[in-house]
């Protein structure tokens, strides 16, 4: 069991919020307010609301169905919310799908791998590149011909230390490869915003160890949102977490503040704060 959170949970915060921290790294790239999503008499989002600032890691977590995988969707805009509002890099994109997100500078990894499994490491971020870079115009040339999509390929490769896998069949890779790949292929698209759901699952300690090093990295020149069931790897890296239960936002804050919260020790791992405190009874067995 992890001690974990900030001793009272912060309220959903306003758009204008997010900017007056004081953070010197305060460089607001992507944000919701009082986002939700109902279907039907089901509510999967609540009222959330939470900013990403380049420089930062801002990890989400809950238990299964507490409504992470539903918020990223929103973010993406695979999903639109039934209210509330996102912006991304200044501009109201509530309205856009994910394609025009995509490239307004936003990436998405999925739970799921989404590779080109017969097709090399390095082709796979290629098409990842020029998705964001589509010319219709030229479709009378080989798309292999296109120098840029190449260049952020590669580029892509060399910063997730992936280049020297270039040629491989990237469906041959071991896990841990592959995740860096889908890391990579968002890369290609030239995003400003990573949204990550789950790139840590099923990983050994060497390869998290690597994904983390990577996000470390990535994060200067990046906003990333991280949705992650390893609390170990959570409680490394991020400079915030969000804790959901049931689609509502309980606590936001540090590290320190998250690990101190009783209504998060409460709520998601399931301990009584006011029991603890008792003396046990003995036993009479």
């Amino acid at each position: 069991t992890h001690a974990l959170l900030p001793r009272q949970p912060h309220p959903p915060a306003r758009l204008s919020a997010f900017r007056s921290r004081g953070n010197p790294m305060s460089d607001l790239l992507l944000a919701a307010s009082a986002v939700t999503r109902r279907f039907g008499g089901l509510t999967a989002v609540n009222g959330v609301s939470l900013g990403l600032a380049r420089g930062q890691v801002h990890a989400v977590i809950g238990t299964n169905g507490a409504g992470k995988s539903t918020l990223i969707n929103i973010l993406s805009g695979e999903l639109a919310p039934t209210s509330g509002q996102v912006m991304l890099g200044g501009r109201d994109v509530t309205a856009w799908r994910q394609p025009e997100r995509a490239r307004a500078g936003l990436g998405r990894s999925y739970q799921r791998s989404t590779l080109f499994p017969e097709l090399t490491v390095f082709e796979n971020c290629r098409l990842a590149a020029q998705a964001g870079r589509q010319r219709f115009w030229h479709w009378w040339r080989p798309a292999s011909d296109c120098r840029r999509s190449a260049d952020l390929a590669q580029h892509a490769l060399e910063r997730t230390g992936l280049a020297d896998d270039a040629a491989r069949v990237a469906g041959l890779l071991p896990h841990g490869r592959k995740r860096q790949l889908e890391i990579a292929m968002c890369l290609a698209g030239e995003p400003q915003v990573l949204l990550l759901d789950e790139p840590l699952a099923g990983m050994g300690p060497e390869e998290t160890d690597r994904i983390l090093d990577l996000l470390h990295t990535l994060k200067t020149g990046h906003a990333i949102l991280l949705v992650e069931h390893d609390m170990d790897a959570v409680f490394r890296i991020a400079e915030t977490i969000t804790v959901m239960v049931n689609g509502t936002a309980i606590a936001s804050g540090t590290p320190t503040q998250i690990r101190a919260n009783a209504e998060v020790r409460t709520a998601y791992l399931g301990e009584d704060t006011q029991d603890n405190a008792k003396e046990t009874p003995p036993c009479t067995h």
